[in-house]
């Protein structure tokens, strides 16, 4: 592992871990815009391929009801072919599905995608005050509703990082590691870097699971980084965003419950968060093509972190030594947070398929992002889904139907489109050797 032994003295004040894929286990050129605003969505831009609708009627047992119910469910859905040239440089093609920036769904989970990107790149920013991702990182209290993290037990010297948090964010979707790496960045921070780089339409406004106003979520915690003696390499105080981002008309659902009451109408989501599925994809094929994308859309990021992104992407719970998730399969199987092609599967997966992806599951909405590879079958496709599985439309009675529409449907998605591409004939195949690792346990 990448953290060394080391005594850590600072006493434990406080630490909240919520380990989850989300509330379930209760279970494109870029144009720079004003960090005020955002952009308008278009209201008719539905795109939807003709071989995507008709690879899905073609298994009508599957995707009867998807097609059918594709408007009423939200469905949308992006597939990525590529192709190697003779030099190896892949050649992208986009298929689309009832995708539309104006329908909103709730991004649950994957907003830690960007957010953990954003992060490396900050750290890159601030190499100068000799601070990285393995630096211990103090969260502070600056107001009551904050919460301070002075330790990590999850890592093996107990130091709290940038590092660790990403880990447990890739691996199993912390919602706390979350948090602090909203924090560490501020409101402002994220969306005018994503704005910046195109993904105007983007608003990430809260930290998840943590049922606070909308000004406490402007207000991110004092931080600072302390080399191994403790010294403070680098501080920020309590920032408070101002920006006012664009007014929204975003809801979900025909009733919602609130303090134990039924609330008649949808639940307004124009506060929460929004990222699109194509900006999410989006992200995706830039971080592991960043020459397929402009230059103004790339993530300022070494080589060293893409290939620790690409690690714990990848890497299975099963497999994590530290944080310690192998020690308990009952909570964090195999396929813990991989829905496309495994769903809610528990079992063992295959050796030789890997899958560096981000899903989200909240509020009925089911989501991943994914590139899927065969390093035995040569096989690599870019593939998104999202489905809102909500038969009664009402929120937050924790009555969706998560393992009987959602799950289902992305793992009959995954496997379809690897069938696919397992019969798709390929001029050049592609060299895998650097999305290759050796994780804590095989």
């Amino acid at each position: 592992m990448f953290f060394k032994s080391r005594v850590f003295n600072v006493t434990l004040v406080g630490l909240v871990y919520l380990y989850a894929c989300s509330p379930v286990k209760k279970m494109q050129p870029a144009i720079p815009v004003p960090v005020t605003v955002t952009a308008a969505i278009p209201v008719n831009n539905t795109k939807t391929d003709a071989f995507l609708e008709n690879l899905l009627a073609a298994h009508p047992g599957y995707f009867g009801d998807i097609l059918a119910k594709r408007k009423e469910w939200n469905v949308q859905i992006i597939y990525t072919q590529v192709d190697r040239g003779a030099n190896g440089i892949p050649a992208l093609k986009n298929y689309y599905f009832n995708v539309n920036p104006a329908n909103y769904f709730y991004p649950a989970s994957t907003v830690k995608f960007p957010v953990s990107l954003l992060a490396l790149q900050r750290l890159n920013e601030l190499k100068d005050k000799g601070i990285d991702r393995n630096t211990t990182m103090i969260t502070e209290a600056g107001t009551p509703q904050q919460t301070a993290v002075y330790n990590d037990p999850t890592a093996p010297d107990g130091r709290p990082s940038i590092g660790q948090y990403i880990k447990k964010i890739l691996m199993v979707s912390d919602n706390d590691a979350f948090n602090r790496l909203y924090e560490f960045l501020g409101q402002e921070y994220i969306n005018k870097e994503l704005h910046k780089k195109g993904y105007e339409d983007v608003q990430l406004l809260h930290r998840l699971q943590l049922a606070l106003p909308e000004e406490e979520n402007r207000k991110t915690n004092p931080i600072k980084f302390l080399d191994n003696n403790n010294t403070t390499l680098y501080e920020q105080p309590l920032v408070n965003n101002s920006t006012q981002y664009e007014k929204r008309n975003d809801s979900l659902g025909t009733g919602y419950y609130k303090g134990g009451n039924i609330i008649n109408g949808p639940m307004d989501f124009s506060k929460k968060n929004r990222i699109s599925l194509e900006d999410l994809h989006n992200i995706l094929v830039s971080l592991v093509f960043p020459k397929k994308v402009p230059a103004s859309q790339r993530f300022n990021l070494t080589d060293a972190d893409r290939e620790f992104l690409f690690q714990y992407m990848s890497q299975l719970p099963t497999e994590s030594t530290f944080p310690p998730y192998s020690a308990d399969t009952a909570a964090y199987w195999p396929a813990y947070c991989k829905f496309l092609m495994y769903g809610s599967e528990k079992g063992n997966l295959s050796n030789h398929i890997r899958i560096f992806n981000k899903v989200g599951d909240a509020y009925g909405q089911v989501l991943d992002v994914a590139y899927v590879v065969d390093y035995a079958k040569k096989i690599e496709f870019f593939l998104s889904a999202v489905i809102y599985c909500n038969s009664d439309g009402v929120l937050n009675d924790d009555k969706y139907d998560y393992k009987t529409i959602g799950l289902p449907f992305m793992k009959n998605l995954g496997q379809v489109m690897y069938d696919y591409e397992a019969t798709r004939a390929k001029k050049h195949l592609p060299d895998f050797t650097d999305f290759i690792f050796l994780y804590d346990k095989q």
